[in-house]
């Protein structure tokens, strides 16, 4: 599970009674569509005729831009996360990422998914020396891809949930 029992009014937009705002919505989606988009490659190297994944970051874009409703990318969770299922190691978290990215239009707190599942991804592609050193350089590069905006909320979510998500965040 990663999402919390309680939810984070952090992550629940203005209108629906929470503090977040619809950019900061929107950015939180980009973000978690490039962590996602970061691992991609090693879902499309198992899978090179399945454009699920893909095509779920695609309409991650398309919520941010307003060309379609939350339920419509909602739905694309569902598909990559089919994905995921016909594959394993790296290409399964690879999916499972974009599956997350995509949810996150539903769902705010679904962006530290994208995240943590991107991480898993990269330390499954690692040899087993590698690791950590994986996880570490995925989880900064992540950081590093972070609009200020969003940074103190993001870092703090990953304090907040990094037992839920497996401890990927360091």
């Amino acid at each position: 599970m990663i999402l919390p029992k309680i939810r984070d009014k952090r992550f629940i937009t203005i209108r629906r009674g929470g503090t977040l705002t619809d950019e900061d919505h929107r950015l939180l989606a980009i973000w978690a569509a490039q962590c996602a988009q970061h691992v991609l490659p090693y879902f499309e190297e198992a899978r090179p005729d399945d454009d699920r994944p893909r095509r779920a970051l695609e309409l991650t874009q398309a919520w941010v831009n307003g060309e379609i409703n939350m339920k419509q990318a909602h739905m694309a969770a569902f598909t990559a996360n089919a994905a995921a299922k016909e594959v394993s190691g790296a290409a399964k978290f690879a999916a499972l990422s974009a599956g997350q990215a995509v949810a996150v239009a539903h769902v705010a707190a679904h962006e530290l998914g994208a995240a943590a599942y991107a991480i898993r991804a990269a330390m499954a592609a690692a040899s087993d020396d590698k690791k950590e050193l994986a996880k570490a350089q995925e989880c900064q590069w992540q950081r590093d891809q972070l609009p200020e905006s969003i940074l103190d909320l993001v870092l703090d979510d990953q304090r907040l949930r990094n037992e839920l998500c497996w401890f990927v965040f360091t």
